[in-house]
């Protein structure tokens, strides 16, 4: 047999707060009832999603999660993000709901992904399709680099913020003449975002201020738009 479907079916504390939440992402309900069990689907396009509620569940001990391959993680991050800023006037960075950015993963060979984070506590991880991108992005080189790549799988992939935190920490206290002025912006937008996450207002504007002081080249200045990009959601995020 070829062609089947298979769809996740994720655990809730409201199926009325799912529905919102992926209404702003840009998902129809496609079936939603409230007895014998409350339950609801939803659909973006070819993404197919199912939720079932259950009283006094605490999002914040879910183990509720799966994977989404897409052709372009960056067309579906930046849709997602639209609907965000539509509806909450900024891409949600912290709390739950939330959603991390695009980045190449270490452990997926290379590979970009992103998460959704809902208000179930679920963790949607969206991965570039392997079959789509035939080449992986090459390996991190530089100290800096790959303190970022080690930092995203334990936060991005693993939820352990803390540690994340403290790889890019101790790799910001040891600055060295050949570190890559693009990386190190990279750096201290990624950490601005896990300060973000851990409600640390404070670290956030620090590293979002000393991205201003990184001397970049017209070049260099152009590599790093992306990491610019971010940091206009996080200064608007902080407002």
């Amino acid at each position: 047999m070829a062609n089947e479907v298979t769809v996740p079916l994720l655990p809730c504390a409201s199926i009325d707060d799912i529905v919102t939440f992926y209404g702003v992402l840009g998902f129809s309900t496609t079936y939603k009832q409230r007895k014998p069990n409350p339950c609801v689907g939803l659909q973006r396009e070819d993404l197919h999603l199912q939720f079932f509620e259950i009283a006094g569940f605490d999002p914040e001990q879910s183990y509720g999660s799966c994977l989404v391959l897409t052709s372009d993680i960056a067309e579906l991050h930046r849709a997602f993000a639209a609907g965000m800023r539509a509806a909450y006037g900024k891409v949600l960075v912290s709390g739950m709901p939330r959603m991390t950015r695009p980045r190449a993963r270490k452990n997926a060979d290379g590979l970009g992904g992103f998460s959704v984070i809902d208000p179930g506590g679920n963790w949607i991880r969206v991965f570039q399709n392997a079959a789509t991108m035939p080449t992986p992005a090459p390996a991190p080189t530089g100290r800096l680099a790959k303190a970022l790549a080690n930092a995203i799988v334990l936060a991005d992939s693993k939820g352990d913020v803390g540690q994340a935190v403290r790889i890019l920490d101790s790799a910001l206290a040891r600055p060295q003449a050949d570190d890559d002025p693009v990386t190190q912006v990279e750096v201290l937008v990624y950490r601005a975002e896990l300060a973000m996450a851990l409600h640390d207002r404070e670290t956030a504007t620090e590293m979002l201020t000393r991205i201003e002081h990184v001397a970049l080249s017209a070049d260099q200045t152009g590599r790093a738009a992306p990491a610019f990009e971010i940091a206009a959601d996080l200064a608007a995020a902080l407002r």
